[in-house]
């Protein structure tokens, strides 16, 4: 990229608007792990809920729901990594392939956009999908840690193991959910990335959009409201 901003094919405008994409990605990631006191996210509140599961966890019999809810999170996980690894390997594949670059061009009407400057703008998307990839694996793999440890539960109630073992339980469940989280995250900003295909306008328009319907979800959604509430509607 380096090279490119020497030679005047990445434009002021593409640096701002690239900036903007990367310092919205993070700052977003820090006010939602980290909210104001008197403004949880979503995020957070579920971490609440996660540590109570775990505590009904230790009195229910039998615990064939706990197990079904594990098996659904670690599928949701499993289909999430597989797909952007599909995503990796498309965008990988368009790399390098100066034909299919200059059709790409064609088709969004950048013909005149050098072939290196889209390779560029491809890899930026391609981090973005790595690093969804690496949280969701991971994140596959905490959920998996969490269900052993929620079979070594002890069954009594009064045993001096149970809610320690259910409290190291919540806490992996709660680290397992916050990869989770991030690795959604990256795959929303990568699609917002996508829009520097059509210049520095669009991506910071995409951008924008985009923490706008992050912000939503997190911090004004109905399900929110629910949360705070501590009764489903």
């Amino acid at each position: 990229m380096t090279d490119l901003i020497a030679t005047g094919h990445m434009t002021t405008a593409d640096l701002a608007a690239f900036g903007f994409l990367v310092l919205g990605w993070l700052v977003f990631g820090v006010l939602v792990e980290h909210p104001p006191r008197g403004r949880p996210s979503v995020a957070a509140l579920m971490t609440g809920y996660r540590r109570e599961w775990m505590r009904q966890f230790v009195t229910r019999q039998p615990r064939i729901f706990d197990a079904s809810v594990m098996d659904s999170l670690r599928q949701g996980t499993s289909f999430l990594a597989s797909a952007t690894m599909i995503a990796i390997g498309g965008g990988v594949a368009l790399i390098g392939n100066t034909e299919r670059l200059l059709g790409l061009a064609e088709d969004l009407t950048l013909a005149s956009a050098p072939a290196a400057v889209l390779e560029a703008k491809i890899i930026v998307i391609l981090l973005f999908l790595t690093n969804a990839f690496l949280k969701f694996l991971w994140a596959h793999r905490l959920f998996g840690y969490c269900a052993i440890v929620m079979a070594a539960v002890p069954n009594e109630a009064d045993d001096p193991f149970a809610y320690l073992r259910a409290e190291q339980a919540a806490q992996i469940n709660i680290s397992a959910a916050r990869s989770f989280n991030r690795g959604l995250r990256a795959v929303y900003f990568a699609l917002a990335a996508l829009a520097w295909m059509l210049g520095p306008i669009a991506l910071a328009a995409a951008t924008t959009v985009t923490l706008a319907v992050l912000w939503r979800r997190e911090f004004a959604s109905i399900s929110r409201r629910v949360l705070m509430d501590g009764t489903p509607k």
